[in-house]
């Protein structure tokens, strides 16, 4: 059987992405998915993206994520940029603004065709969900984020000191992303991230860079007002806008380059 796909990049995060809204076989062969993932016997991706008809008709398509360890997983902010840049290649809209549903609700999505730039709304942040520890920052961006700040990020060996934080407590049920932020002049962040489910740094993680300045905001690491703040990682350049209220972090923007990298088929 020939499975056609296609391949795209956020700032270096690279997934696999289906067009499942004709498909009626079973969704979710993780065997499959990760096999697909695989760099050195399959596709080679950070995780797989299913384009799908939403159920509840309310939205342009639905975006069911997988980690490349074949598992479903929890919201994926670069892969929400693919997707957006993925359905208007389809021709699933016709204008650049999107509005799509993901695991953890609805999105809009934006393109600025003339630069290759998208943009995702992420959902509010609840500022009493908010952990602030002695030596770490937790909190969720439509995927749980551990927030470590350090000042020698490039020394750091973010695969294994990442995987230890990982699979200790408090996050041994469910496991957590880990992120090592400088901040560095100007308000800007560098960050480099441990993505569980992939089990290994990532050039990019969009939610990760999202709780990394939220988490940077709310331990007065940075202040330029809530402006846009750009996040310098691994893959390229993101930037991170929102607005502040008394319980939320509202209107929270994530914007950076998307690559159409190639289409293909694979027999499986």
């Amino acid at each position: 059987m020939e499975l056609d796909f296609y391949k795209y990049q956020g700032t270096g995060n690279d997934f696999i992405l289906l067009d499942y809204r004709k498909k009626k076989e079973k969704i979710g062969n993780p065997f499959l998915f990760k096999k697909l993932c695989d760099r050195h016997f399959g596709i080679g991706a950070d995780g797989i993206i299913l384009v799908k008809n939403d159920d509840e008709d309310e939205s342009d398509f639905y975006m069911k994520y997988y980690n490349s360890d074949g598992q479903e997983s929890t919201m994926c902010g670069n892969g929400g940029r693919c997707a957006i840049s993925f359905a208007y290649k389809l021709g699933i809209i016709k204008k650049n603004k999107i509005h799509f549903r993901a695991i953890d609700g609805y999105h809009d999505g934006f393109i600025i065709k003339t630069k290759d730039l998208v943009s995702i709304k992420l959902l509010d942040v609840d500022k009493n969900t908010i952990e602030i520890h002695k030596k770490y920052v937790f909190l969720n961006t439509g995927s749980p984020h551990h927030i470590q700040f350090v000042e020698n990020i490039k020394e750091k060996n973010v695969s294994e000191e990442g995987k230890k934080i990982r699979f200790q407590s408090p996050y041994l049920k469910k496991g957590v992303n880990v992120n090592f932020v400088k901040v560095l002049e100007n308000n800007t962040l560098q960050v480099r991230t441990y993505e569980r489910g992939v089990e290994n740094e990532t050039l990019s993680c969009g939610t990760g860079v999202v709780a990394s300045v939220i988490a940077a905001y709310k331990t007065d690491k940075i202040k330029n007002n809530l402006g846009e703040i750009l996040v310098q990682t691994l893959g390229g350049k993101l930037w991170v806008s929102l607005t502040e209220t008394k319980n939320e972090y509202k209107n929270v923007s994530l914007i950076g380059h998307v690559k159409f990298i190639f289409k293909g088929y694979i027999i499986i």
